[in-house]
């Protein structure tokens, strides 16, 4: 037999058919991109090409984008909690989110790192918001927890629905996560610091989360009531935005949950694989459902290092997988009249023309929400800036606001919002920075409890494997069906290099070769493999084509080849 086997996409080809200023002064262009390796001599004239300025126009509206959804967080809060407003039209109703505030204090640790705020303001506001919710909030009657929604001015618990008046489990993770985040960036020897340390970790050991489990050892309760006790009877199961509850609940070093409950999570028909427009899905409800459930849990959870039994391809592919999905419904299969496009899709819970829906494919009346592309940024980042593009270059003066894109619009109805929601606009700004830098994920994913919680849950990182088994290959439809595309690769904007994510089972050398579609190398690099998760990295060489190529991986006795397109 053959020792060297070839292997197509990710270690087997069928495995990769399973899921199935506009700016001020520019920066310097040459900075941030490394010098192209030597080239081999035929290919002299490739290598003489110089990148051009657009991966430096992506860092800049990519910075705008942020630091401008991040101000929501900063002026759209009550002074007398930091809690930022449901709505930006509901100042005077004093009614605050409290996981909208979650996301907020994650993108208020994002706004100290990249300078747009001093440190000390940032751990002032911060230590602020966990004063209040220790202080002020009805917490100590709600068994630790927080209700969905509450008066960012006294305090007060504000009703959500008739027998929603008490605790909502969901948005107090989403608080913890925030709040955890914010415990491990702050981590310096000084009075205050300490002082916000010492707060989080009171308010996250209060939360007893044994007790929405209603001793029952099935499954967390959603909510609990004062007055009705467990009456609204809804049971957080998955596959939806509330993963990071069970991960707390597990990890909790006070009022942990047992494995047994946890297992109710998995225990739902959103657990099982679905389909859509030529892809399969390893966990999801009907047609993968709104982008925000691939959102929230995952500002601090990073699913590239997340598997479980359930979701054997990793977390990441099941994401990048409802991504694409949501996309290729937009593009392939709505309304013609929704006038769908590469620079207009997104499908998620926003506002829409005369009200608020929970929008997904099938369930959609032609209002797209910048949210759910920009915060897939970590999923899709050559689609998701397609999207920012067209909205920055053709909508500005329509869609884009004080605090960045408004939060809807709609071309078929000629409609554009001029609002936001927190839930909204919050996550883009840590889900774009998980993707530029990986910030978010590496606090979180260092917490002790957060591990054990993990640990406890049966989250595992997938296991070494030569290849590209992070990697989801875009299908494209045909006559006859779907086949595969091509992977769209973009210059990241803080480096100027194409960066792709490939795995090693061992430590060892790595050989890459680019070829064309006549099977001609055009280009070579080689790398030092480490076992698990690597990335490739190259600078632009040549210009962009929108020509196909073959990348090539070579390791040991075993190839392993992707598609790819340059941008």
């Amino acid at each position: 037999m053959n020792l060297r086997k070839r292997v197509f996409l990710a270690v087997a080809f069928a495995v990769l058919l399973f899921p199935c200023a506009a700016f001020a002064a520019q920066e310097q262009k040459a900075a941030a991109v490394q010098k192209p390796e030597a080239a081999q001599p035929a290919l002299a004239a490739l290598d003489e090409f110089k990148p051009d300025d657009a991966f430096v126009r992506d860092r800049l509206l990519l910075d705008r984008l942020q630091h401008d959804a991040f101000r929501y967080m900063w002026e759209h809060t009550f002074p007398e909690s930091g809690l930022a407003y449901e709505d930006s039209r509901n100042k005077e109703s004093g009614q605050a989110t409290i996981g909208g505030s979650g996301f907020g204090v994650a993108a208020i640790v994002v706004a100290a790192e990249r300078g747009w705020i001093s440190r000390q303001d940032a751990v002032e506001r911060v230590l602020r918001i966990a004063t209040f919710l220790r202080d002020k909030t009805d917490r100590k009657n709600l068994h630790g927890a927080f209700p969905h929604w509450l008066d960012g001015r006294t305090g007060k618990t504000i009703s959500f629905g008739e027998q929603d008046n008490g605790a909502d489990l969901v948005e107090t993770a989403f608080m913890m996560q925030g709040l955890l985040i914010a415990r491990a960036y702050f981590s310096a020897d000084t009075d205050q610091e300490k002082a916000l340390r010492d707060c989080v970790t009171e308010l996250w050991q209060d939360v007893d989360w044994h007790w929405f489990t209603r001793s029952e050892n099935n499954g967390l309760y959603w909510h609990w009531s004062p007055t009705a006790d467990f009456g609204m009877g809804m049971k957080i199961s998955g596959f939806n935005e509330a993963m990071v509850a069970y991960v707390l609940a597990l990890g909790s070093p006070t009022h942990p949950i047992s494995r047994e409950a946890a297992q109710f999570w998995y225990s739902t028909e959103e657990y099982q694989p679905k389909t859509g427009n030529g892809y399969t899905i390893e966990a999801a409800n009907a047609y993968a459902g709104s982008m925000f459930l691939s959102h929230y849990s995952f500002i601090g959870l990073d699913p590239r290092r997340m598997a479980d039994v359930h979701v054997r391809r990793g977390y990441m592919v099941r994401n990048i997988t409802h991504t694409l999905m949501n996309r290729a419904y937009s593009l392939e299969s709505a309304p013609a009249e929704h006038q769908f496009s590469e620079g207009f899709w997104g499908l998620t819970s926003c506002d829409i023309k005369g009200g608020y829906r929970y929008q997904s494919a099938y369930n959609e009346v032609g209002t797209v929400a910048p949210t759910a592309a920009l915060s897939s940024m970590p999923y899709t980042p050559e689609y998701s800036m397609r999207v920012l593009w067209n909205i920055y270059d053709n909508y500005k003066d329509k869609m884009w606001g004080p605090f960045g894109p408004y939060d809807a619009f709609s071309l078929k109805d000629d409609w554009f919002d001029n609002s936001y929601l927190a839930i909204d606009q919050l996550p883009i700004v840590s889900m774009v920075e998980n993707y530029r830098s990986g910030l978010l994920w590496s606090l979180f994913m260092n917490i002790p409890e957060v591990q054990e919680g993990l640990a406890r849950m049966g989250v595992q990182p997938l296991p070494a494997a030569n290849g590209f088994p992070q990697v989801v290959v875009p299908l494209k439809k045909t006559e006859s069906g779907y086949e595969l595309d091509a992977l769209d690769l973009r210059r990241h904007p803080d480096t100027g290099l194409y960066t792709l994510p490939y795995s090693c089972e061992k430590d060892g050398m790595v050989f890459f070769t680019l070829e064309d579609a006549s099977g001609k190398v055009i280009k070579r690099f080689t790398r030092e493999g480490r076992q698990g998760d690597n990335v490739l990295e190259f600078p632009q060489f040549m210009p962009v084509s929108g020509d196909t190529f073959q990348l090539i991986m070579h390791i040991g006795d075993l190839t392993a080849g992707l598609p790819v397109r340059l941008n």
